[in-house]
């Protein structure tokens, strides 16, 4: 993911982004959107240099170390759209619809599909006899 925003895995912590390498983006969308966040985040910092006198590629220009302040509160939120909940009415039939036995039959259904397929090639075979 940091490869990915353009930030290595030594410069990571230094600019106070975690890096976990053993966790793995497996949604493209989430990837996406983390990638995006990390680009932002690194547009908005303010790096300041180890030396003062010496000025390395990625330290920050003198003007924006000069109006640099402290962040106060959370820095750049992850907002996440909320789903939507949709209302129905409870009808008789919800109400009367029993879950749990539902569960049962079905499992019991695919635990003797075999036998009943066996059962049923059997029945054909005496019927062709």
């Amino acid at each position: 993911m940091c490869h990915a925003a353009g930030i290595s895995k030594k410069l990571a912590p230094t600019i106070g982004t975690a890096v976990d390498h053993r966790r793995k983006n497996r949604s493209l969308e989430s990837l996406q959107a983390n990638v995006q966040r990390l680009k932002t985040c690194k547009a908005k910092l303010v790096v300041f240099p180890r030396r003062t006198r010496k000025c390395k590629a990625g330290d920050s220009t003198p003007e924006e170390l000069a109006t640099a302040t402290q962040v106060q509160g959370p820095y750049i939120p992850i907002a996440g759209d909320k789903p939507s909940v949709e209302l129905v009415k409870v009808t008789e039939e919800m109400k009367s619809f029993k879950a749990y036995n539902k569960l049962r039959v079905e499992r019991m259904n695919e635990r003797h599909i075999g036998a009943r397929m066996k059962k049923a090639a059997e029945a054909e075979q005496e019927e062709k006899k």
